[in-house]
């Protein structure tokens, strides 16, 4: 059911990373953005499967991961993404297609999820290294996003707003992720 996939599809960034991820897996979960909706049918995302160790690092290098965990610098080693996604845009077809974007983003990551697999939509990129180390140019495509793929190596749960209604995640001491979510009826005017 899809709202299976949605619950379970949370913004991991703890992965398995010897659990490795192949080529073909990648080139289905982007079949799926393939076959989504597009501004007036532009079909202008582009995207650049990463699944290899040596390349998989030159991604990380260039990724910020949760800014609301300020004393966390990303996942460690052994628990980094075993493939990414990168997301682009082709210039030359369109521009600024953010629906387009997310659309893509979101399903990939619930067709990752189908496969027992998870991920981060990462939008904090370091794009000029990311195209100088996948000899990307910046004229032709713009780098939007960066999805992280991997199994999930955590336990994310959602939880109601504390009473301050504050909306940052956070972790507690044995390392839950807990990422608050507002209610229905406060999101239905």
């Amino acid at each position: 059911m899809l709202k299976d996939l949605v619950l379970k599809n949370r913004s991991y960034r703890r992965f398995y990373e010897d659990e490795k991820i192949d080529v073909q897996t990648l080139r289905e979960l982007v079949d799926l953005a393939r076959n989504t909706p597009s501004t007036v049918n532009s079909q202008a995302l582009k995207f650049k499967l990463v699944c290899d160790s040596v390349n998989n690092e030159k991604v990380f290098k260039t990724l910020s991961w949760a800014g609301m965990l300020k004393d966390w610098g990303g996942p460690a080693e052994g628990e980094r993404p075993a493939a990414y996604i990168i997301v682009m845009c082709d210039l030359s077809i369109g521009s600024g297609k953010y629906y387009d974007e997310g659309i893509a983003a979101q399903t990939i990551m619930l067709g990752a999820v189908e496969k027992g697999l998870g991920g981060c939509i990462l939008g904090s990129i370091r794009k000029e290294q990311l195209a100088s180390d996948f000899s990307i140019d910046l004229d032709k495509y713009s780098i939007d996003l960066v999805l992280a793929i991997g199994k999930p190596k955590e336990t994310v749960k959602l939880t109601d707003l504390p009473e301050n209604g504050s909306t940052a995640y956070y972790r507690d001491e044995n390392g839950v992720h807990y990422v608050p979510k507002r209610s229905l009826d406060d999101i239905i005017i």
